[in-house]
């Protein structure tokens, strides 16, 4: 079971050497946006692989405060809903 939970961890570590290629090619913002949003999802997952793998509780408190501030980035970007941009001129 650890050599599969290890698997995994490298294997979302990969994952995000690619999304890494993404961020720095990326066609558009919003290319680069969901980038950075893989790597907070991801972040998560590894996260909980490596508390998982070596039995440390403590790394789930870290990763539920990266979903925190993935939704905080995410709502950043896009701004609040119903706002609208062209106010705060």
């Amino acid at each position: 079971m650890e050599f599969l939970l290890g698997g995994v961890a490298v294997f979302l570590l990969l994952n995000l050497a690619v999304g890494l290629v993404r961020v720095v090619r990326g066609p558009a913002d919003s290319d680069r946006m969901l980038a950075a949003l893989l790597f907070g999802t991801t972040t998560v997952a590894v996260l909980l692989v490596l508390a998982a793998l070596m039995a440390q509780p403590a790394l789930r408190d870290v990763a539920l405060l990266f979903v925190l501030l993935a939704t905080l980035l995410s709502i950043a970007f896009v701004g609040l809903p119903g706002g609208d941009p062209g106010a705060h001129r």
